[in-house]
């Protein structure tokens, strides 16, 4: 297998800052002889921070980037002189980002916008200096706080593909090749399973300026749901999309089985799936005539849109950007 640029996966050791200790100080100068207690508070250590870049499609660039360490607090100093804080560390991560605690599994953040931050992992507060223990009883406090540490494990990063229209079906249903004519993305494209392994984005440009966003999805077979084939690694890209767009091939032995048996993997992974926008397309009906589309119509669900489509001879390839225009901007119940 050739290696991929599309990394949508990330294990990272992350550790904030420690914060600085607080200062134990008394103002001492040529007309002050024994002044009060004057030590200033520590810094806070630096935060490790997400934010939400437009530009980036995937992980790849936090590859090599295992372990994330944020600068500590600097300590407190006399004349009641706060640290410096440490050094922030800004990670950036492509829109869909989900970040995840790997010992709990429990989901922290979610990037869904451009330029969003999310502070994922605080920095230590600073320790405070011993100016704030004094008190009537005790004028020269001996005792000032230490920095509080940071905070160190071990956590995933795991990009969901954003777009509005996924593309769904069999190894070879035609799906690379309809994303190539209908957008400007240009995905591998050859004559056996298995040839998309990882998504591919393209935009689909429309009537007036207008343009949403399909994907090219690596394909689904039976039992992916259990994580056979490329399993949950192709499911996982499809919930975010608003519509899902079923390619069945005209030369398919039995459609209606065939939708039924994406549907079926489709609602093992996440019966809320079941909730979107379906439309089945058929690929490949530059092979069939008029008596074969009536067969193949009855063999499709009658509650779901359906369209005949040829990405070779682009018949039905307007009438399909029509569809889904239209469906994209349906008022939701």
């Amino acid at each position: 297998m050739e290696k991929s640029n599309f990394v949508d996966q990330i294990r990272i050791f992350c550790r904030s800052g420690h914060g600085g200790p607080g200062s134990k100080h008394f103002m001492r100068n040529k007309f002050t002889a024994l002044g009060g207690p004057d030590g200033g508070d520590g810094g806070r250590g630096g935060h490790i921070v997400l934010k939400g870049n437009s530009n980036l499609w995937t992980l790849l660039h936090l590859r090599y980037f295992k372990n994330v360490l944020a600068e500590n607090g600097e300590g407190g100093s006399g004349n009641n002189k706060t640290g410096r804080f440490g050094k922030d560390i800004i990670i950036e991560v492509p829109l869909g980002t989900i970040a995840r605690d790997e010992e709990t599994g429990k989901q922290e953040a979610e990037i869904l916008e451009d330029g969003q931050e999310f502070i994922w992992i605080p920095g230590g507060k600073g320790g405070l200096g011993n100016s704030h223990f004094a008190t009537p009883t005790n004028q020269a406090p001996e005792y000032s706080q230490p920095g509080l540490p940071g905070i160190e494990a071990w956590k995933i990063l795991e990009l969901k593909v954003l777009a509005d229209v996924g593309l769904v079906g069999f190894p070879n249903a035609g799906k690379s090749t309809l994303l190539s004519v209908i957008t400007a993305a240009k995905p591998k494209i050859a004559d056996y399973a298995f040839t998309t392994i990882t998504p591919n984005l393209g935009i689909v440009e429309y009537r007036d300026g207008r343009s949403f966003c399909m994907a090219d999805l690596p394909g689904i077979i039976e039992g992916a749901a259990e994580g056979k084939g490329l399993g949950h690694r192709f499911l996982r890209h499809i919930e975010r999309n608003s519509i899902l767009l079923f390619l069945i091939p005209a030369d398919s032995p039995d459609h209606k089985k065939e939708f039924e048996i994406l549907v079926t993997e489709l609602e093992k992974y996440n019966p809320e799936l079941l909730h979107k926008q379906f439309i089945i397309a058929v690929s490949k009906s530059d092979l069939l005539d008029d008596e074969l589309k009536t067969a193949i119509e009855k063999e499709l669900p009658p509650v779901i849109p359906h369209i005949f489509i040829s990405s070779a001879t682009h018949q039905g390839i307007l009438e399909l950007k029509d569809l889904l225009w239209k469906v994209l901007n349906e008022p939701q119940e």
